[in-house]
């Protein structure tokens, strides 16, 4: 009994990463004030944070840039 315990926790520490959700967000480069998606939160100095949401998918993410005025060129 002990021994699936421990194996289910194993398989359970193993599979929770894996299915940890994703989040992307809209970053405009500071330089160039060109905006894209990205997967890691804006660092603030090279990329800033364009609005205040993060995103579950990256279409989302995708349709909401298109529709922000900073983000417009």
């Amino acid at each position: 009994m002990k021994k699936y315990l421990i194996a289910g926790l194993l398989v359970a520490g193993l599979v929770t990463p894996a299915l940890a959700a994703a989040e992307f967000y809209v970053a405009q480069n500071a330089t160039s004030h060109k905006c894209k998606v990205i997967s890691k939160k804006p660092d603030g100095k090279s990329m800033m944070m364009v609005g205040t949401a993060a995103f579950k998918s990256k279409p989302d993410a995708m349709t909401a840039m298109k529709g922000m005025s900073e983000c417009k060129a």
